[in-house]
C-alpha cells in the first residue's frame, strides 16, 4: 500500500472512531493526502464544488421537503386511514396499517427516517393503547421505514445513481419487487406477534366508512402516481418529478386539506434543508476522495486480489453482503454508498454482476442499516417517539431484521428478483 492509499484509509478510519462527523472525517483525510502527496490544494475545493453540482443530486433535498410538507399537510393520516379500513380487522390489524401506510408514504418521500416518523409519530402511540408491546410498535414502525429507500422514488438510489452512473429510472424499479417482499414479510411478523400476545382484534370497517377512507384520501394516493407517473411516462425527470412533489404537497396542504399554513413553511424549509444538507456535504466532500482512490487504482488492485482468492461469485457477493451488514451497524449508509462505492463497482464488475441488479443488492443492504443496531437512523427515530432505550427496541426489531435478510439473499441470487420489471433494452 502506498503512503497516500495509507494516509486516506487509516487517516479517514481514525477519525471516523474518534467520532468526527464523517463529511468533516472525509475532507480531513482528503486534505491530508494533498500535504503527503504534494497535490495543489485547490484540488479538494474543485472536487467539492463539482461534487455538489449533480443535477441528479437536487432530488435528495427535494423529496426530503416533499415528505415533511406532505407530513405537515395531514396527508400521512390520510393514509393511515386507508389502510386502516383495509386491515384493521385482522390479527395484528393495527401493526398491519403501520406497514401498508408505510408501503405508500414511502412512494412520497423516498427516505427511510421521514417515513418512520411521519407513521411512527401517528400509530405507535395508538398500538400502544390497542394492547400492542411498546417496544413491538417501535419496531414495527422503525421496520417499516426500511421501505423509503426501496420503494420508488428512493433517495438511496438517487445517490446510488450518481455514484454508479447508472440509470435513476431503472434503479427505482429494481427497489419494487424487494421492497414488496419486505413489507409481506412485516406482514406476517405482525399476524405472529398478536396471535402470540393476544392482542384483541379491532371492529371491521363498514363499507361507508371505506368509502369516506378512500375519498379524502384521494389526494394523498395520487401523489405516487403523479410521481411515478410523470418519471416513467418521460414527463420529467426525478429530479423534476421531487419538485413536482413539493408543489403538490404544498397545494393539497394549503387549499385541499387546509392542514399547512404559509407560516409554517419556513419553519419545514429549514428542517428539510438542514437534513439535506448532511447528505449532500458526504456527497460533495466524497468526490475528491473517490479520485484519489480512484488514481491510486486501490478499488481495481482490491477488485483483482478478491477475484484470485474467490473463483466463486456467490462467495463473493455473501462477503459483501456480511461485509456491509457490518458497516451498516456502526456507519453511516450514505457515507459507505459514496465512500466505498468505487470498490463496489469494481467488485461488482469483476464478477459480471449486471449493474442494476447490483444496484438492488447495494440498497437493500443500506435499507437494512437504517434499522439494524447499534446507529441505524431509524431506531433513533423510534426512541425518540416511544421513549423507549435502544437496547429494548433493538431486542425487538431481531425478528424483522431475519424477515429482510431472507430478502436481502432473494435479492443477491435470483437477479430477476429486482430485474423483474425492467423495460426491454
Amino acid at each position: 500500500m502506498s503512503t497516500v492509499a495509507a494516509v486516506l484509509v487509516f487517516g479517514f478510519a481514525g477519525l471516523a472512531t474518534l467520532g468526527v462527523p464523517f463529511a468533516i472525517a472525509i475532507a480531513a483525510a482528503t486534505a491530508a493526502v494533498l500535504i503527503v502527496g504534494d497535490i495543489e490544494p485547490a484540488f479538494l475545493a474543485q472536487q467539492i464544488i463539482a461534487g455538489a453540482q449533480s443535477f441528479s443530486l437536487l432530488a435528495i433535498p427535494l423529496f426530503m421537503l416533499a415528505g415533511a410538507l406532505m407530513s405537515a399537510g395531514g396527508l400521512s393520516q390520510r393514509l393511515i386511514d386507508v389502510a386502516s379500513v383495509l386491515v384493521r380487522h385482522r390479527t395484528g390489524g393495527l401493526a398491519m396499517v403501520t406497514v401498508l401506510a408505510a408501503l405508500v408514504f414511502s412512494a412520497i418521500s423516498g427516505s427511510a427516517p421521514a417515513t418512520t416518523a411521519a407513521i411512527g409519530t401517528i400509530l405507535i402511540p395508538a398500538m400502544v393503547r390497542a394492547g400492542y408491546d411498546r417496544a413491538f410498535a417501535a419496531a414495527i414502525a422503525v421496520s417499516s421505514g426500511v421501505l423509503g429507500p426501496l420503494i420508488p422514488p428512493s433517495i438511496a438510489f438517487v445517490i446510488w445513481g450518481i455514484v454508479a452512473e447508472q440509470s435513476i429510472g431503472r434503479l427505482f424499479l429494481s427497489g419494487i419487487v424487494p421492497g414488496l417482499a419486505i413489507a409481506a414479510g412485516l406482514l406476517v411478523v405482525c399476524w405472529f406477534h398478536a396471535r402470540r400476545a393476544g392482542v384483541p382484534r379491532e371492529r371491521a370497517a363498514t363499507w361507508p366508512e371505506m368509502w369516506r377512507a378512500f375519498a379524502a384520501g384521494r389526494w394523498a394516493l395520487l401523489s405516487p402516481v403523479l410521481v411515478l407517473g410523470g418519471i416513467y411516462g418521460g414527463i420529467f425527470t426525478p429530479t423534476e418529478a421531487a419538485g413536482m412533489s413539493c408543489l403538490y404537497a404544498v397545494a393539497i396542504g394549503i387549499f385541499v386539506e387546509r392542514r399547512l399554513t404559509l407560516a409554517a413553511l419556513p419553519g419545514i424549509f429549514l428542517g428539510a434543508a438542514r437534513t439535506s444538507a448532511m447528505v449532500t456535504a458526504i456527497v460533495a466532500v466524497s468526490t475528491g476522495f473517490g479520485v484519489i482512490v480512484a488514481q491510486e487504482q486501490m478499488a481495481v488492485k482490491f477488485a483483482s486480489w478478491l477475484a484470485d482468492s474467490v473463483d466463486q461469485r456467490w462467495i463473493a457477493l455473501a462477503g459483501l453482503n456480511v461485509a456491509f451488514f457490518l458497516l451498516a451497524a456502526v456507519m453511516d449508509e450514505i457515507a459507505i454508498m459514496v465512500i466505498l462505492g468505487p470498490l463496489l463497482i469494481a467488485i461488482g464488475n469483476r464478477f459480471g454482476v449486471d449493474p442494476i441488479h447490483f444496484g438492488a443488492i447495494i440498497v437493500t443492504n443500506v435499507s437494512i442499516g437504517m434499522a439494524a443496531p447499534p446507529i441505524g437512523y431509524c431506531l433513533f427515530i423510534g426512541m425518540a417517539i416511544s421513549g423507549l432505550s435502544l437496547g429494548r427496541i433493538a431486542r425487538a426489531i431481531w425478528p424483522q431484521i431475519v424477515v429482510m435478510l431472507i430478502v436481502l439473499f432473494l435479492t443477491t441470487y435470483i437477479p430477476q428478483f429486482a430485474l423483474m420489471f425492467q423495460p426491454a433494452r
